[in-house]
Order: C-alpha cells, then structure tokens, then sequence
C-alpha cells in the first residue's frame, strides 16, 4: 500500500504540475481512474515488462513521442529493407509498422560487407511530419528521408555532404531552427589518439532539408577529456527547464560501452560534462555475474504519457563468462530519473534489471505478454516486414503462391558481398530452435538448398540438401575465409520434402533433418557456438537463420520451395 500511495501522490503532483488530467479514484482492482482536460477516461496500472524489449539484432534504438503513441527505429546495416519502424501505446508491445528503406531508389547495398551499411539512424516528429536522418557506410554517407505516416512510403534520401561522419541527429528549437548533431573528426581532422573524435553542430533548413552555413564542433573527444576518451557517437540533443542536453554514446560499442551528458544554456555551447558520467554503463562490474548484461550505451530518453522519464540503449546477452553471444546488439529500456536538472538512468542498482516496473493504460495496455514463438505459413501474398534479405534485391528471385515461398536457386552465396537467394529471420533467444520444411531435387553437386546460421560471411553454418556421387545428401557447411568445408554428411533416400532444424543451447547448436516430418536425425551434435558470436566474428550484427538456396557460383534454373518456416524460443 506505501508502494501505491507513493506512486499515486508522484501521478497526481506530475499530471497536475503538466495540468492535462485531474485523478478521480482507486478502482476496486488497483487502477487509477483519472480523466483528462477532455472527457477522455484513462485507467492507469502499474505492469512489468521484460527486457530487451526487442530481442534479436535490433541496435542502436532511437525513439519519439507522438501524442501518446511511441515510434522506434533500429539499424540494419547491409541487411535489406533498411530501418525497421516498430509502434507502440505502451513502450513495452512493439509492432513493426514498416520499413523506412524498402525500395531500391532508397537503398543499393550492393558490394558491402554485412557491418557497413545502414549505421544508427534517429527519427524525430515536427509539425505532421517524421523525420528521419541517417548514415550510409560505404555509400554516399548521411540523408534524411520524412514521411506524413511512419509505416511510409518514406520519400527518397536528400543527402546531407556538409554531414560528415556517422550518427547524425535531428533537433527542433522552440525558436523555430532546427539543427543536426552527429560524429565528425576531431579538430583540423588531426587525432591526438586512436578514437579521438568530436560531436559537432550545423543547422537545417527543414523546409528545404539543406543544411545551413558550417558546422561546430560542441563537444571534443568525451566527457572527461584527460583520460581520452574514445568514440563520442550517437548524439542526441533535449531542452527542457532552460537547459540543452547532449547525450553520446562513449567508449565504442563493446564492454566499454556508456552513455554521458552534457548541458548548457546555449545549444550551439559551450556544453558542460555531467560531474558523475557516465549516466550508464556496465562495464565496471564483474564478469562472474548472473545473467549479465554488457556494453550497454547508444541511447535515447523520452518522457512518456504520464510525465516518467525512459531511455531505450543497446545491449548485450552473452551466454558464458568471456561475454560471448550470438543474438546481436538488441534493444533495453530503463527508467530514467532527473537529478538536479541531470538525466541519470535509474536501474534501482548498478546491474541493469531483466524487468522493470511501468505505468500503462489499462484500457489499451495488452496483459497476455510476449509470444516466443513465430511461424510463417507462406499463405499471404507479399513477406511479413521482419524477413530479411541480404543486401539489396535487384530482381524478383523468389514468390509466394498458395502457402508456399519458391526461391530461385542462383550462383551468388553467402560468402560474397552481392545478394544471394536468403531470406532471413534473427535468432532472437540464447535458446531455441528454428525449423522449415522444403522441397528440393538435384542433379549437381554444386547446387544446394537448406537452413543456415549467419553471422557474416566468413562464420556461418549451411544445413542443406544436395547430392554426391549421384545420391542424394544432408550436409553441414562451415565457413572459413574463402568459401566452406564439410563438417558432417548422410546418404538419405530421395524424397519429395525433407524437413530441417536448429538447435541453439547457448554456446552450442545442434543441426537436425527429418524425412518423414516427425522422427529427427542428428546430423551433428553441440557444434561450436561461439563460431557465430560477435566476439569471434566481430562486427556489429547479430545470427539470422536463414532459408538459403545456392549453385555456387554457376549458373542454375532450379528452385527451392518451403511450405513453412517456425521459431519456437525457450528462454
């Protein structure tokens, strides 16, 4: 009860201070009944919710508010379409709406390697429109693209050349200018040290989405310039109670990872460092720790409905000591409290928590909680948004028909920097499976179709169909630094289907076939995990299980049909 009443009292003096909503009553179930300056009734709850709120792949989070309703986006890098947008009404049940970059006009990944690419893009809202500003590595660098509806269509980038660097951000002053922030090189492009970089500055005319005069840089090297920090990136710029607040990511996207602030009386500087930065990090905590989380950093704070404060960051689930995992860079939210007009983010200890406590509406807030399990039967006539290709497609190599995804079977594989035929899912759980069912007949070694774990593209493992010496095979494919070695083989008999599956169980997978669709075969048992883990293969993704069919290099006319593709997670 001291619980509640703390919480009530809080509600009522932020909802009165703001003057939107004047609180009614207690509801016999706990609820706060309270109404707004109109006749809209809101019943509000205290709920939990698990983190990461996106599981999988899903970096670099920036978010906005907009009347109540949330909007998040994430980088892709040369995975296509490019810059998922998720919704919510609550901030814990996301749905993706869309794909920012979906058309080729927008995005040609084309010839880079899976970590370039699409780099931490940030959306903002303005006077009816989204906004969305980003970087391109290894393209033509930083745009921006703005769309009326965040699920798009999204215009064609406008690019930014006076925005060099990565990580730009959007600002809108009350004063009517807005302004870009991102990382550039540090003065006259000299480092001092490896990693020395800067925050600068340059205003927009959004109207016209050009940039105005040159940019300035507000913050050079970090927050605490005598110990040289290292990699000041991912600004993002707040006012609130006459104050400027530049928030970065420092210390690059590892177990050094942070979050620092700055604030000053004048947007354009000069800019002071918060006395007790970093606001986040986990990177002085033990190793040994229980279930840890790492590298967390590269965040945006908003306030939400009821004047609470949260910021979304990235982090990391490794699955052993040596902080090794497989699930990539995904999205976490935590409180965020406000100390002497300073941002600290509240994690009710220095360990960043699994689960949290949050207001919701209760009248649209959904109880029944995550659903592990995802399965795609092919019956609607276009990809759900979360598939993913790799790179861009140039042409139509695959279709759906009646419950069934056909893919061409072409030379381009994994292993180059082109777009191979793979569709993809991201292993979103240090611990589950993935499996589909696939018809597939060949009369040439070199052509192959199945299941694959990539990571990049030199660590992978391709679990296909394929033939030797005339009989038909299940084969294991490693990757190596040019092109795959066989770590496991069996003769099957021909079959118009075979089905095939993955394991993973932390730092091992388990590589499955089943001909009759209910007795598994172990093709290959606790088979290195750690192969595929961002440690070993760097970089910045994460594993994508993918459906995969390929010549190798050589011309083909077959085809690969899957009935269905099925994601069961256990933690």
């Amino acid at each position: 009860m001291k619980h509640f009443f703390t919480f009530l009292v809080t509600l009522f003096l932020t909802l009165n201070t703001f003057g939107q909503v004047v609180v009614n009553n207690e509801n016999p179930d706990g609820s706060v009944a309270f109404k707004k300056e109109t006749t809209e009734t809101i019943q509000v709850a205290e709920t939990t919710f698990t983190n990461p709120v996106l599981k999988g792949f899903y970096p670099d989070p920036s978010i906005c508010n907009v009347n109540g309703n949330y909007y998040m986006i994430n980088s892709t890098f040369a995975y296509f379409p490019g810059i998922p947008i998720f919704k919510s009404d609550d901030l814990i049940n996301w749905k993706q709406i869309g794909n920012a970059l979906d058309r080729l006009e927008q995005l040609d990944l084309e010839g880079l390697r899976v970590s370039r690419g699409v780099f931490a893009p940030a959306i903002s809202y303005h006077n009816g429109m989204f906004y969305i500003v980003n970087t391109i590595v290894g393209g033509k660098n930083n745009f921006i693209i703005s769309a009326s509806n965040p699920a798009g269509p999204w215009s064609n980038p406008t690019w930014l050349p006076k925005v060099e660097g990565i990580d730009p951000s959007m600002f809108f002053d009350e004063n009517g200018k807005t302004y870009v922030v991102f990382n550039s090189n540090p003065p006259n492009n000299s480092p001092e040290y490896d990693g020395h970089r800067t925050i600068k500055i340059i205003e927009l005319d959004v109207k016209n989405l050009k940039t105005v005069g040159e940019s300035k840089i507000i913050i050079d090297k970090g927050a605490k310039p005598e110990d040289k920090p290292i990699w000041i990136e991912g600004p993002h710029i707040y006012s609130r109670n006459g104050f400027y607040y530049l928030m970065a990511a420092e210390g690059g996207t590892a177990e050094d990872h942070s979050e620092v602030v700055f604030r000053s009386k004048n947007i354009l500087g000069p800019y002071k460092s918060y006395e007790n930065n970093p606001i986040l990090t986990q990177r002085h905590l033990n190793s040994d720790r229980k279930n840890p989380i790492t590298s967390t950093g590269h965040a945006d704070i908003l306030e939400d409905k009821f004047g609470n404060w949260w910021g979304v960051f990235l982090g990391c689930r490794p699955y052993d000591k040596n902080d090794h995992f497989n699930t990539g860079r995904e999205t976490f939210m935590a409180p965020v409290k406000w100390i002497d007009n300073w941002p600290v983010f509240d994690l009710e200890g220095d360990v960043v928590k699994d689960k949290y406590t949050i207001t919701v509406d209760k009248l649209i807030h959904d109880f029944s909680g995550i659903n592990n399990t995802f399965k795609d039967d092919f019956n609607n006539e276009k990809l759900g948004f979360d598939w993913l290709f790799l790179r861009t497609p140039k042409e139509k190599w695959y279709s759906l028909l009646k419950g069934k995804l056909t893919i061409n079977t072409r030379s381009e594989t994994t292993s180059g920097t082109s777009n191979p035929s793979f569709i993809g899912y991201r292993q979103k759980h240090l611990f589950g499976n993935v499996s589909t069912k696939l018809s597939f007949k060949t009369t040439s070694e070199n052509e192959k179709a199945g299941l694959i774990a990539f990571q990049n593209e030199t660590h992978y493992y391709y679990l296909c169909k394929s033939i030797k010496s005339g009989k038909p095979i299940v084969q294991l494919l490693k990757s190596n630094e040019n092109s795959t070695e066989e770590i496991a083989l069996a003769s099957i008999v021909e079959t118009d289907t075979i089905t095939f599956k993955i394991g993973a169980k932390g730092k091992y997978y388990n590589f499955s076939y089943s001909i009759n669709g209910k007795d598994w075969i172990f093709l290959k048992e606790s088979v290195d995990g750690t192969f595929l883990s961002t440690k070993k293969a760097r970089g910045f993704v994460g594993t994508i299980y993918g459906m995969y069919t390929t010549s190798s290099g050589e011309k083909s006319t077959n085809k690969a049909v899957y009935h269905w593709f099925e994601n069961k997670n256990i933690d």
